[in-house]
């Protein structure tokens, strides 16, 4: 199919957002929608893959059709229809590439298989994201609830694997604590809310993998101690002030744990043009604030984008079709969903295969499951971080 330049429609779907975003050629943005399910998921503490499915499969088509109507634009003006196909739930996968590549073929313009990683990662060359747009190889801390992984960004599709969790990611460590506090889901914003109140210095919780060799990271046995903590409490709800102090403490953990894998992950990449932060967890100000001292120190830029597209939205999901089509690649429609899709998997050829990629091994690096296949590492339980002799 003959490349057009145009805008491209961005849809999102890999989780519990329902999203739709058109940017032009140049990157600005003509529309956006984001949908959230917090509210259809926060009984359960947690999200339900089935109920995620159906609400992107209720809201897309009109979502879509207002982001049009706004851009004022029709389907057969687009360049191209971009959709996340992985990685994420397989549901709202199915749901949102099904509708891009029916759109594709109604209205003749190509479709793109976007990887959800790869599209956080690219957020920060948007247009406006930074003074002037970071060069290649940068490097990007990805930290959400689903990973957490350093990686050498050395071009639109050529990713290097630099560290990753070995058991559980960052902002599932942040959920399943806030749970343990008692607090309201979505956990991660409850957590950081309370954390203000509190007294970083009043619980002494572990700081795994501190000062060790590389840059991996390990978020299990800090988790677990928090939930030794509060099973050594009295019975009932915690005070507010007891679970601000515990909240703050396990904050300043984690603050503590990235910084320093981020200091790690600079000697390991020292020709990184700039520090890209992505992600839910890049919304934390706590965080932002200790990445940037690191990079301050480095004398490196850092680049966080604003708090509406550090969670996942459409508009990293047409920015990265934009790149993508401005590099040569394009997708077949028989491009499958993969809901494992690790970064450094994504192909370099100027067209993404058709046919699924092959399995990977429980702990082969740059894995996307969310606790590394539920492995766990005793090793990595110390008081301090550090493994037992």
């Amino acid at each position: 199919m003959e490349r057009k330049d145009g805008p491209v429609l961005g849809i999102e779907s890999s989780c519990d957002e329902t999203a739709a975003a058109i940017l032009a050629a140049d990157g600005s943005i003509l529309a956006e929608r984001v949908l959230s399910q917090i509210a259809d998921h926060a009984a359960f503490g947690g999200v339900v893959p089935e109920i995620a499915a159906r609400a992107h499969l209720t809201a897309l088509d009109a979502m879509v059709k207002d982001t049009l109507r706004e851009a004022g634009l029709e389907f057969t003006d687009l360049a191209a229809i971009a959709a996340t196909a992985g990685p994420g739930l397989i549901g709202g996968l199915l749901v949102g590439t099904g509708y891009a590549k029916g759109a594709a073929i109604a209205s003749g313009v190509p479709y793109l298989a976007i990887n959800h990683l790869e599209a956080h990662g690219l957020t920060a060359r948007l247009p406006g994201m930074a003074p002037t747009q970071p060069a290649f190889p940068y490097l990007l801390l990805l930290l959400s609830g689903g990973h957490s992984q350093c990686v050498a960004v050395e071009g639109v599709g050529c990713y290097r694997l630099l560290g990753t969790t070995l058991d559980d990611a960052v902002g599932e460590a942040f959920d399943k604590s806030a749970k343990l506090l008692g607090l309201a889901y979505p956990g991660g914003p409850a957590l950081e809310a309370i954390a203000r109140e509190g007294d970083a210095s009043a619980v002494h919780l572990p700081r795994p993998l501190l000062h060790r060799a590389g840059c991996d990271f390990s978020f299990s046995g800090l988790k677990t101690a928090v939930a030794q903590l509060i099973a050594t409490e009295p019975p009932g709800p915690l005070s507010r002030s007891r679970a601000a102090n515990i909240a703050a403490s396990f904050q300043a953990a984690v603050t503590n744990i990235l910084g320093d894998r981020l200091e790690h992950a600079l000697a390991m990449c020292p020709d990184a043009s700039a520090i890209i932060i992505a992600g839910g967890v890049a919304a934390n100000t706590a965080i932002r604030t200790r990445l940037a001292q690191v990079a301050a120190a480095a004398g490196k830029p850092l680049i966080a984008p604003p708090l509406r597209l550090c969670t996942d939205n459409a508009v990293m999901v047409a920015w990265a079709g934009l790149e993508r089509l401005n590099a040569g690649f394009s997708s077949t429609l028989d491009a499958p969903c993969k809901p494992r899709w690790p970064l450094e998997a994504i192909s370099n050829s100027p067209t993404l295969p058709s046919s699924p990629s092959p399995p990977s091994s429980p702990r082969k690096r740059g894995s996307l499951a969310p606790s590394a296949m539920g492995a766990r590492d005793p090793r990595f339980r110390g008081d301090d971080g550090e493994a037992p002799a």
